[in-house]
């Protein structure tokens, strides 16, 4: 059977590369990929220029600006503007190339922010968004109505799968810049290095996250892509055609940093700084129509976390120990 040419979209970023791994490990081989060098994915003209010549037959929208609170608050504009061409330039030009089947990845903050728990798919445009991200998220609510819009007009199978907080190889470790888990590596890692004898946490501890790792959330959105187009559409509506990619647990922050602290093998003692803000009191995706389409993800939150700490030590030139 001739495989399918597939163009994975951001294959330099953590969610992209994740995708390109698992793609490989299930056999696939005719897999396309192209920088900003070879195709700025911002300009139309490019972006319909490329998938003109080399016509892939799927695409996996796994491109995207991406950062922490501070980055979103930073730098609105260049959020909602980038990930707003990128989305509407490739989910264009794959219709008017023939793309046959098409995976845009969004974010669980298009939920609102006060969305009842565990966040079901139907609380999409339900209520006010979370302030911090707003621009972002709105970029990929419209990533998610871009493909349904096309596939009521044109009869396309434009599939969007909305993945929970995730971690992994490829993360960004600035302390700053970084999510939680990654900025808790690298700051309880560091700790231990200069043998400091606490090290400080933002908030109460009592805030509850969902993590994933990024290795399973390539495989939960490789499943939602392979599923067939009878099956997929069975299990969706037209206008709510997207699917979360989750665990469905949470621990809380003061759980997860004692789970980091553990991984990394410090000794000390942890700190709450309680005048620091918590966030959203609790973000957990229910993940019931992933699951009963036949998956499950793989990792504990453990094993993953030492995952994540082996690819930290050999990647960003740190050493384990003093």
């Amino acid at each position: 059977m001739k495989q399918p040419k597939i163009f994975v979209a951001g294959h330099r970023g953590m969610v992209g590369s994740a995708i390109v791994r698992n793609l490989r490990q299930k056999g696939y081989e005719n897999i396309l990929l192209a920088d900003r060098g070879v195709v700025d994915l911002t300009i139309q003209a490019a972006v319909q220029g490329f998938l003109a010549r080399e016509k892939p037959e799927q695409v996996y929208l796994a491109a995207a600006k991406v950062g922490g609170i501070h980055a979103n608050n930073t730098y609105p504009a260049e959020f909602i503007y980038e990930n707003l061409m990128i989305e509407a330039n490739v989910i264009n030009a794959s219709w008017l190339s023939g793309v046959n089947r098409l995976l845009f990845l969004g974010s669980s903050c298009i939920y609102p922010k006060l969305a009842p728990q565990p966040m079901k798919e139907n609380a999409l445009l339900t209520g006010v968004l979370e302030p911090t991200n707003e621009p972002y998220a709105l970029a990929k609510i419209a990533g998610i109505k871009l493909c349904e819009s096309y596939n009521r007009q044109y009869g396309t199978d434009y599939r969007s799968v909305m993945p929970t907080n995730l971690y992994g190889p490829g993360d960004n470790y600035h302390l700053e810049n970084s999510h939680v888990i990654p900025a808790l590596i690298r700051k309880f890692h560091e700790a231990k290095v200069r043998s400091e004898k606490e090290v400080v946490v933002w908030g109460t501890g009592k805030a509850m996250r969902e993590f994933l790792h990024v290795d399973d959330m390539a495989a939960g959105s490789v499943h939602a892509m392979e599923l067939d187009k009878s099956v997929y559409w069975d299990n969706v509506e037209s206008m709510l055609s997207h699917i979360n990619v989750g665990t469905g647990v949470d621990v809380t922050i003061a759980e997860l940093a004692k789970l980091v602290g553990t991984v990394v093998g410090y000794k000390g003692n942890i700190v709450h700084d309680t005048t620091k803000p918590d966030g959203a009191p609790r973000k957990l995706m229910d993940v019931a129509r992933l699951h009963s389409l036949g998956w499950q993800p793989q990792f504990e939150l453990e094993e993953g976390l030492a995952n994540a700490y082996d690819w930290f030590l050999s990647n960003t030139g740190e050493v384990a120990g003093v």
